[in-house]
């Protein structure tokens, strides 16, 4: 059986990579085309865990009160959640010929754990935790500015979560940019994440078709 190909989607905070991986997963899927949508974080042990943290709803001690886990507790966990999400539910549907769609990968560690600290050190120390992760077929990096990204998660409903801050995404967003010479060798294509949805959908849809069709 042919393995099946992992397609990742990546972006800051309102760059709109779980409406366009819902979308993608029913457009795959009403062409009979065996398709899985997920996440990361995971719905697995680890990675609720991390959506507690991010959340807010789980602290650590700190010097000065409860606080979240630094950047390299947090970067092991997401680490961890990856390798766990790989083995549970990502390979098995690859090998059975699934298309696998992932709502963030690693893309996300280096972007948010790596540049919190805002070392390049750090960036290669975040690669080098996620090397024994599979490499993706294709990442779609969804381009948004941080104003309409902000614009995006004030239609949410809850509290902001834990990288939500605004000097941060306004970073990020510049980072994602440039995303492609940490990962080279990938096949990495950017979107422009201000399209309607319905026409970002179709360039997501164009972009997984040429995949397909290198075999």
């Amino acid at each position: 059986m042919i393995e099946g190909l992992l397609v990742v989607l990546e972006g800051i905070d309102g760059a709109g990579t779980t409406t366009q991986t819902e979308l993608l997963a029913r457009a795959l899927g009403r062409r009979g085309l065996a398709v899985h949508a997920t996440r990361e974080p995971s719905d697995g042990p680890i990675g609720a865990l991390l959506r507690q943290v991010l959340s807010g709803r789980m602290v650590v001690p700190g010097d000065h009160g409860p606080r979240a886990p630094g950047w390299s507790t947090m970067a092991l966990l997401f680490a961890a959640d990856r390798l766990d999400h790989l083995q549970a539910e990502i390979l098995p549907n690859l090998r059975d010929g699934v298309t696998v769609l992932c709502d963030r990968y690693v893309a996300s560690s280096v972007a948010y754990q790596g540049l919190t600290e805002g070392s390049p050190s750090v960036v290669d120390w975040v690669l080098t935790v996620n090397r024994h992760a599979r490499v993706p077929d294709l990442t779609l990096v969804l381009d948004v500015s941080p104003e309409e990204a902000a614009r995006r998660r004030a239609r949410r409903s809850g509290r902001p979560e834990l990288y939500e801050e605004e000097a941060l995404q306004q970073r990020l967003a510049h980072f994602y940019k440039d995303i492609d010479k940490h990962f080279p060798g990938h096949r990495l294509r950017h979107l422009d994440g201000h399209l309607p949805v319905e026409a970002l959908h179709q360039e997501v849809l164009r972009a997984v078709d040429e995949l397909r069709a290198r075999g």
